[in-house]
């Protein structure tokens, strides 16, 4: 049976999210964490596998991060033990507790018909924090915010973003792949400055797209303090976007300001459609180098920053 897990992670001591031989990464944690709950190894059953909905980079947080795992039943039904709570609250408590602090399993649930974690993901969302206030300053918010030296402009950041939205080829603005597209549909893009809450006083970007390619939501944060400093202007952005260069172009900023905070899905009636329309664009880009349309993404999962 497939299981849909909500995770949160604290992306600062790993190596991004996929599962590299030497190297920590979340998913890693996670899959040894479900073969030990699940016991996979003593069963004589394959390690369990987790398809994510948007593979995060080295250093990259994330707050609304979804992935899928298949189970064998019986192996399910045996974590329950003598509890009677069910199943899936005991192997989330389960996961708990063999899972160090930086890594949360917030939820375990049945997968509905067709739920497919990447394929059948309508968008992403992420938000980048920056902080150039110095009174602001929070050292225990040290790994989450990147500390700016100088005043920004918020409202000319906030412009030059907004320029950005649309359907575009961004290859400017992401770090290029073999037989990979850089055409995105980035549904949202703007900066302001908070007014109150835990992110009070600090300059926050919020980007939705469908997919996106690999680095881009940084480099598209890089433009924008180029934009808030004053050493571009406004419309620079916008013409770095039609220029389809990256040389010389938006600088990546740091991994740690950046958080995927949300993957929104259709409603279940309309999984199983949305997973078979993007898995057959990406097949298509993938066999004819064609445009792959607005679902589809980069290399082989759904990205990152």
């Amino acid at each position: 049976m497939r299981l849909r897990l909500d995770l949160a992670y604290d992306g600062t001591d790993f190596a991004g999210w996929a599962r590299q031989p030497t190297l920590r990464t979340v998913q890693g944690v996670l899959e040894d964490a479900l073969a030990l709950v699940l016991r996979s190894g003593p069963r004589g059953e394959a390690p369990p596998r987790l398809t994510v909905a948007g593979r995060t980079d080295s250093g990259v947080h994330a707050r609304g991060q979804v992935a899928h795992v298949d189970v064998v039943p019986a192996a399910l039904e045996a974590v329950r033990g003598r509890s009677d709570r069910p199943v899936l609250d005991v192997l989330r408590t389960r996961l708990t507790g063999v899972l160090d602090d930086d890594v949360v399993v917030r939820d375990v649930t049945p997968a509905p018909a067709g739920f497919d974690a990447r394929f059948s993901a309508l968008r992403r969302r992420y938000a980048y924090r920056v902080g150039d206030d110095p009174s602001l300053r929070d050292p225990l918010r040290r790994a989450h915010v990147l500390q700016h030296r100088q005043p920004l402009d918020v409202p000319a950041m906030d412009a030059a973003a907004s320029a950005l939205v649309g359907r575009h080829d961004f290859a400017a603005y992401c770090k290029p792949r073999p037989d990979a597209t850089t055409i995105r549909t980035l549904e949202a893009f703007g900066w302001s400055r908070v007014a109150d809450g835990p992110d009070a006083g600090l300059v926050v970007a919020h980007v939705q797209a469908d997919a996106f390619c690999h680095s881009m939501v940084r480099a598209l944060v890089g433009a924008s303090l180029a934009v808030g400093e004053g050493r571009r202007p406004v419309g620079w952005p916008y013409e770095l976007l039609r220029s389809r260069r990256r040389e010389g172009g938006a600088t990546v900023v740091a991994a740690h300001g950046l958080t995927l905070e949300e993957v929104t899905y259709p409603p279940d009636a309309e999984l199983a459609v949305r997973a078979d329309r993007t898995r057959a664009r990406r097949q298509a880009h993938e066999a004819q180098g064609a445009d792959p349309g607005p679902a589809a993404s980069d290399g082989p999962g759904d990205c990152c920053g």
